[in-house]
């Protein structure tokens, strides 16, 4: 199959899943005498990103394959669309997050005594829910507690291919520096609550927190 045939497909593709497709995905769009070579899709997409260079859209490759997107410079127009006032994350959240990023595996209890404050459970859930952390294993100390990391979806929703394409944490100067990192350009912002927004209710007694923390 010709390369802009090809393009074509790929690029219908992208646009009607709506989400990022893996080169096995694209493959399997084909019936097996047609099935593209990888390289050759690969070339396909080569020739999309040469396209799309002028365009308000771009390829953009993360964690699960390929996806198409707005590029930033077009988000003070298209904010219009959305008539809700665009929801934002805590700094108390994301700098958790940036924590279990750049420390994973790390536990609760690591976190707290990084941070220096207790960290709400309201946080971890819902870092949790978004799916951009989960558990995956537990620290061999008393009380088991669990270890957290990141995800395929974390990685995507930050438009990441992989961890070491996080900013190096040797450049960043504080955990205020991460927290922008990470908050820029997020392609969505999803409601949370107004103690999540605010901060509030960030501060646990000692016990509730060990207790959330080892799973006790």
């Amino acid at each position: 199959m010709e390369t802009e045939k090809l393009a074509q497909i790929v690029e219908a593709a992208l646009l009607a899943a709506g989400r990022p497709l893996s080169l096995e995905q694209l493959q399997a769009l084909f019936p097996e005498p047609d099935c593209p070579e990888r390289a050759e899709l690969r070339a396909a997409i080569e020739a999309l990103e040469a396209d799309y260079e002028t365009r308000p859209l771009r390829i953009v490759e993360v964690a699960s394959g390929w996806r198409i997107q707005v590029r930033e410079a077009f988000s003070p127009w298209l904010s219009r669309l959305w008539q809700d006032r665009p929801a934002r994350y805590s700094r108390a959240l994301l700098e958790t997050l940036a924590l279990v990023a750049y420390r994973q595996p790390i536990t609760r209890g690591e976190i707290e005594d990084i941070r220096g404050v207790s960290v709400s459970s309201n946080i971890m859930r819902t870092l949790m829910e978004r799916g951009w952390v989960r558990i995956v294993g537990h620290r061999d100390v008393p009380g088991r507690p669990g270890m957290y990391a990141t995800t395929r979806q974390f990685l995507d929703y930050f438009g990441l291919k992989k961890l070491e394409d996080l900013p190096p944490l040797a450049a960043i100067r504080d955990l205020d520096s991460i927290s922008v990192e990470l908050d820029f350009g997020l392609p969505e912002m999803s409601s949370v609550s107004p103690e999540e927004e605010t901060g509030e209710h960030e501060e646990e007694t000692d016990a509730d927190t060990r207790q959330d923390a080892t799973g006790a």
